[in-house]
């Protein structure tokens, strides 16, 4: 399999949970000009240039972080990274929807975008309270969004790293800054974190470089 990734994007999610599986895959990197290493386009493989996309061993590419995840999941069963079925699996997918349309897109999507206009970037931060409260009730109390660790909470990790970047304190939330905090200790966490963020900052002096 080949990830196609961007360093610190919600691509890490995938990454984290092919950690967690032990998996052997290639990780490809897509540069903001949505170029690969060697050199093609990788809006020939994603024509929106997202990552994560993901090419299966079949050769089948898969895009969206949501859809990518539960393949890993399945596709590693003794990584346990996902429930098998009934209400379990539907909790999984309920929070893999919340994760991606309530925070990512809602929430972290306008006030990460440096074209994004002052007045949506209001609207996704009055958005936060209700939003993170929401979380905060559930994980109180609780170790993981589910009863184990599950590919949901790679992508939440994930997306609570970006409280770095934006005006958003998880102080507000101590049960959320507690979960965030501890899935950072996570060796698959703290590995894919090092290794994105030592990329990151090398994608950064060439940016100025340039």
């Amino acid at each position: 399999m080949d990830l196609y990734f961007s360093p610190l994007a919600c691509s890490m999610a995938t990454r984290i949970a092919l950690y967690e599986a032990g998996a052997d895959i290639r990780y490809i990197y897509r540069d903001r000009a949505k170029r690969l290493p060697d050199g093609s386009d990788f809006l020939q493989i994603n024509p929106l240039g997202m990552v994560p996309t993901l090419r299966t061993d079949d050769g089948d590419v898969l895009t969206e972080n949501a859809a990518i995840l539960q393949y890993v999941a399945e596709r590693f069963p003794g990584a346990h990274l996902a429930p098998t079925g009934g209400i379990a699996l539907a909790r999984l997918q309920q929070w893999l929807c919340f994760i991606g349309t309530e925070l990512h897109k809602g929430i972290f999507m306008p006030l990460l975008d440096s074209k994004a206009p002052p007045d949506a970037k209001a609207y996704a931060a009055s958005l936060a309270d209700s939003r993170f409260a929401l979380v905060e009730n559930h994980l109180t109390g609780r170790e993981f969004l589910l009863d184990t660790f599950s590919v949901a909470d790679a992508y939440l990790c994930t997306v609570l790293n970006w409280t770095r970047a934006v005006p958003i304190d998880l102080s507000k939330w101590p049960a959320v800054k507690d979960y965030h905090a501890r899935m950072r200790k996570r060796p698959s966490i703290a590995r894919a974190w090092a290794e994105e963020a030592a990329m990151y900052a090398e994608e950064q002096e060439r940016a100025k470089a340039a």
